[in-house]
């Protein structure tokens, strides 16, 4: 018996091979083609319809036709193709056929037999006054089912070449998912699944629905490539637990868009995404207080410097929804500029919004620039977000870092003040935190001078606020493993006990937003964020979401291979937020407010114009000397990497004596 149904299989398999190729060339026909070979069906079944009423009628073939009979058919033909082109019966797609299709077909079938009612009345026909409405029914079966076989037909040949899929979620999205996957030539949807029981052994659109629990099974039972979560109103701890569910699956995990983009209609359920960077983290995401990010926004003047870059820009989408008056984007990058432009006029657009956003081209290291700006525009609150923030470039540009993150930060809190700006907040991070690298050195210098106006000047508010690595942002890490695994790794992780903080674009700009709204003058904002993420960790969960197996000693027939490439210059193993454990809490239940040690203002002066001679000497080992003074806690674990000093050291401009334990040989990349 065995044998009997394998043998079959493989006739079956055998004719829709021979039958696959013709069937591409048949849809690959000019549409026109196609429509006139429709019709020349349609045409004929019409007489066979009648025939077929007439014989359901008598009961056999004792019925003789005569010439008005024909004559009424020929009536009935044409008059019907008439209408079915004026109905519209041929600008459907077959294989894209739905409802709306088909009640085309029932008018259009409803009409002709009418027509035929009417034929046999002017002709004298002597067909059965019943053969009209037997008619309608094998007309309706002939044509109608005509084209739900063609469809079928389309569909059972083309999707041997479409990757299996399960949707997650038998709800409203789901369904309308399994609609556009069905009309798509991608994915193929094999079953649905849920975590309501009720829905389990039910039906939809052909595809059967199963429990949430045999997703297991039914990942190797149908050789599963795909998962898509449709569940976009789930909330993060559900979301959490699913994707928790499915990371041992050998399956790639896609998911539709958020609920919100779907509401606004800005996404669409067929629009699958990766894995939404803020699952990845394993908490809820941080909710905002809509009252603390409108008191510093709503109908003011508001400007952000590097409003081009990954927070600054998030922080102009979010602002634009809280209706500035006038929105200033100020950067030193003429596409970023352009780019964040484009975006928020065309939110502005779709919003119908009436805030003025003026782009404004700049160095935040231009004092005078800055001033001008926050004068003419009489700005009430700035975000200072422009800085060079990853580790390694500032390590090998340690002057450039620290004239952009300490002399931008005191030049942009100083044209504030001369501008009578109400609130200034500063954009930190937890690597200034007892940095051992320049980029984290210069951050706590710049919280330092920030700190230092808001003890002399009551004018303007200032206040910092400080978190940790920024999930998507550029240089970020979960974008370049993706890119990694998608070109088939390796992966590269620094170090396998590497740990970071982490948080999503969003949650930092509403933190930024927020903190604003609470500060008390030089107030040092941190968000509660639970507990670290170990990077390596975070890299095995992303292959495994993206359907690979990790390739090691454990598992060596693995898809994709972790390579440990070392700590860079600068690089700490353990990231804090905190320099103490003086905390308190703020209106917002995940922010906390850091008290921490000040810097007299008279050493501030000191060491900015100490710095500003070292910058312009290029003398990096000096900087370095007075951020150790200036930041007590910056414990260099490196030498210095700046490209320009290792050359120099590299050309006996600089005397080995003085500086080759400080120097690091060989860190800077070569170009390729």
């Amino acid at each position: 018996m065995k044998t009997v149904l394998n043998t079959t299989k493989r006739w079956v398999a055998n004719i829709k091979g021979q039958f696959s190729i013709p069937a591409e060339k048949i849809y690959e026909l000019p549409r026109h083609w196609k429509q006139a070979v429709l019709l020349a069906i349609d045409l004929c079944f019409i007489p066979l319809a009648i025939w077929l009423a007439v014989l359901v009628r008598w009961g056999g073939l004792a019925y003789e036709f005569r010439v008005v009979d024909l004559l009424a058919m020929m009536l009935t033909m044409v008059f019907s193709a008439a209408f079915f082109l004026r109905a519209g019966l041929y600008r459907a797609i077959i294989r894209y056929m739905g409802q709306q299709a088909i009640v085309t077909i029932v008018k259009a079938v409803t009409v002709s037999a009418v027509l035929l009612a009417l034929a046999i009345f002017l002709t004298g026909s002597g067909l059965p006054r019943s053969t009209p409405v037997i008619y309608w029914a094998t007309a309706l079966i002939l044509i109608g089912g005509f084209r739900l076989l063609l469809r079928s037909f389309y569909h059972s040949a083309f999707n041997n070449n479409r990757l299996k899929a399960v949707i997650y979620g038998a709800g409203v999205s789901g369904r309308q998912l399994s609609n556009a996957l069905f009309h798509g030539g991608k994915y193929q949807t094999v079953v649905f699944v849920d975590d309501d029981a009720a829905l389990a052994g039910t039906v939809i659109n052909g595809v059967p629905v199963y429990g949430s629990n045999q997703l297991p099974a039914l990942t190797k039972e149908f050789a599963i490539s795909y998962v898509f979560l449709a569940m976009p109103s789930a909330t993060s701890h559900r979301r959490s637990e699913i994707i928790d569910q499915l990371e041992g699956l050998p399956v790639y995990v896609k998911t539709v868009p958020d609920f919100a983009d779907l509401m606004s209609g800005s996404a669409k359920v067929e629009q699958l995404q990766d894995i939404e960077l803020a699952d990845l983290l394993g908490r809820d995401a941080i909710a905002p207080d809509p009252k603390l990010i409108d008191q510093c926004i709503r109908e003011k003047v508001v400007m952000v410097t590097g409003a081009g870059g990954s927070i600054g820009s998030e922080l102009c989408r979010q602002i634009i929804l809280c209706q500035p008056d006038e929105l200033i984007l100020f950067d030193i990058s003429e596409f970023l500029l352009y780019q964040i432009v484009r975006e928020l006029e065309r939110a502005k657009a779709k919003e119908a919004h009436n805030v003025r956003i003026t782009p404004l081209l700049g160095s935040v290291q231009n004092r005078r620039r800055l001033e001008s700006v926050m004068t003419e525009f009489a700005v009430n609150t700035v975000y200072h977000a422009a800085a060079y923030k990853h580790v390694p470039m500032v390590e090998y540009n340690v002057v450039e870092g620290v004239a952009n993150n300490i002399f931008g930060t005191l030049s942009a809190a100083g044209a504030a003040v001369k501008a009578g700006v109400d609130h200034f907040v500063l954009i930190s991070t937890d690597k200034a935190v007892r940095p051992t690298n320049v980029m984290g050195a210069s951050k706590r210098m710049a919280e330092l001078v920030l700190q230092a106006f808001a003890s002399k000047y009551n004018s303007t508010d200032f206040c910092m606020v400080r978190f940790g690595n920024v999930l998507g942002s550029s240089g970020s890490v979960v974008p370049l493993f993706r890119q990694q695994i998608q070109n088939g790794g390796p992966v590269t992780v620094t170090h396998k006990e590497i740990i970071r903080y982490f948080m999503t674009i969003p949650e930092a700009a509403q933190l930024v937003l927020q903190a604003s709204a609470m500060s008390q003058g030089g107030d040092v904002f941190v968000l509660n964020m639970g507990e670290p993420v170990r990077i390596v960790n975070l890299a095995r969960r992303l292959i495994r979401l993206m359907g690979f197996e990790v390739k090691d000693k454990a598992n060596p027939k693995g898809d994709i291979e972790i390579h440990f490439t070392g700590l860079r210059p600068g690089e700490k193993l353990y990231e804090e937020l905190l320099l103490g454990d003086n905390v308190t809490g703020t209106d917002h239940p995940k922010v906390m407010r850091a008290d921490e040690a000040l810097l007299p203002e008279k050493d501030i002066d000191l060491y900015t114009r100490q710095l500003q001679v070292a910058c312009d000497n290029n003398d990096c080992e000096v900087i370095q000397q007075i951020l150790q003074k200036a930041v007590p806690e910056f414990n260099p674990k490196d030498g210095i990497s700046d490209a320009i000093w290792t050359r120099r050291f590299k050309n006996g401009v600089i005397e080995a004596s003085d500086a080759e334990d400080n120097v690091i040989a060989g860190n800077f990349p070569k170009s390729s």
